[in-house]
């Protein structure tokens, strides 16, 4: 055969493992400059998981509260007269309540006029927001309220000078735990301490808030006898009719007069608030991630303009334009992928932090790991599309001549 028709020789055709290992040996040799470009993907792709890990766990605990405290209690209080007077429910009210189709149960608090204070010596202007209430025995069964040391108002501490604390007034007042020798100064005098209150999101003006029985109330503090709110627990399914029947029930002359409101709705609203600021949080850190595309961009050109004679070196050898495109895409899909990788780590990282510091359970949907790192790839890939396919471009000869 002669040497005009001898077939020409086919380029070797190289696996996708000597790729890697080709796209890798670039990398390899500026480790800094790498090190830097990745860093960039890495801090956006960090920004994003971080977000969406730290939404999904406050929601994720926003659950477990809603699950504990229940999302089936609702309040009446007194609202504003035609005449712009404060009203006040009939003396009936949680009774009236309580008759209501699907109410499972109902207690009810009444503001006083008393005062409390560590001891007789505050000044009187120094109340430090604490308010005392006049509470029924059966409020804990309907709130859901916890106490966390001593117990509960019986039908026997309730007519007497005794008192529960929420948890913040516990805290203003110095009282740490329930005991015989631990009084207050309440209305002119001493009512010991049964009791203190774990705190409760759904009822947080309990928090603040000096509980004495409702005999003891009308008996020491001269109490009106009048309930500010009404608490009732619904069945599930009963919510909403229970809600649209509370106020003209609990106050059938005037139900313009009262408030009627869902504690639960309050937690939803911030929850609806954290969702808004996380997606601005989101969209700052795809800002972030396009400008580590754009830091890998730079450095695989950089990287062609360095590296112009091995890419003529290698079209010498029989190398062909598709496998230097290759490589070089290859080597930006891989520096990419290693900032995903970090950013991917570090968001999971920061999110267990600020979660386990919040106290909160940590949760990181599998599906913004994978789209993070998907994310970089699509990124490596176009930003490295450019530079691939100006070196393969290079004709052997300029690119030796250049070098």
């Amino acid at each position: 055969m002669s040497t005009a028709t001898r077939p020409r020789p086919k380029p070797a055709r190289l696996s996708p493992a000597d790729m890697v290992r080709t796209g890798g040996s670039g990398l390899r040799s500026r480790p800094m400059r790498v090190f830097l470009s990745a860093l960039g993907i890495a801090i956006g792709i960090a920004a994003m998981i971080g977000v969406v890990g730290i939404s999904t766990s406050s929601q994720e605990e926003l659950d477990r509260k809603m699950a504990a405290l229940g999302t089936n209690l609702l309040t009446a209080a007194p609202g504003q007269s035609f005449s712009g007077d404060a009203a006040h429910l009939p003396d009936e009210a949680v009774e009236m309540a309580a008759a209501i189709e699907g109410v499972e149960s109902v207690s009810a608090i009444g503001k006083t006029d008393a005062k409390v204070y560590r001891n007789d010596h505050v000044p009187k202007e120094v109340t430090g927001g604490i308010g005392v209430y006049a509470a029924r025995t059966d409020l804990p069964r309907t709130v859901g309220v916890d106490v966390v040391d001593g117990r509960w108002l019986n039908a026997a501490t309730s007519r007497f000078p005794a008192v529960v604390l929420g948890a913040r007034a516990a805290e203003q007042l110095g009282v740490h735990e329930a005991d015989p020798e631990a009084q207050v100064w309440l209305g002119e005098r001493w009512f010991t301490v049964v009791g203190v209150l774990a705190a409760n999101e759904l009822a947080p003006e309990l928090d603040s808030a000096a509980l004495v029985g409702w005999p003891a109330a009308e008996k020491e503090l001269d109490f009106d006898g009048y309930a500010t709110t009404v608490y009732a627990r619904a069945d599930e399914p009963s919510v909403h009719d229970v809600q649209e029947v509370l106020g003209a029930t609990v106050n059938p002359e005037n139900p313009n007069e009262v408030n009627v409101s869902r504690p639960s709705d309050a937690l939803a609203a911030e929850q609806a608030t954290d969702d808004t600021l996380s997606g601005l949080l989101l969209g700052l850190g795809a800002v972030a991630l396009l400008v580590g595309g754009v830091g890998v961009a730079n450095t695989m050109v950089i990287s062609v303009l360095e590296r112009r004679a091995e890419i003529g070196l290698r079209r010498s050898l029989g190398a062909t334009r598709g496998q230097i495109r290759t490589q070089f895409l290859c080597e930006s899909l891989l520096l990419s992928a290693l900032g995903g990788l970090g950013g991917v780590a570090l968001g999971i990282t920061v999110t267990a932090g600020y979660a386990g510091y919040q106290g909160w359970p940590t949760v990181v949907p599998p599906w913004a790991m994978a789209g993070g790192v998907g994310a970089t790839l699509v990124i490596g890939g176009l930003a490295g599309f450019y530079p691939a396919v100006r070196a393969a471009r290079l004709p052997p000869t300029e690119a030796l001549a250049a070098a």
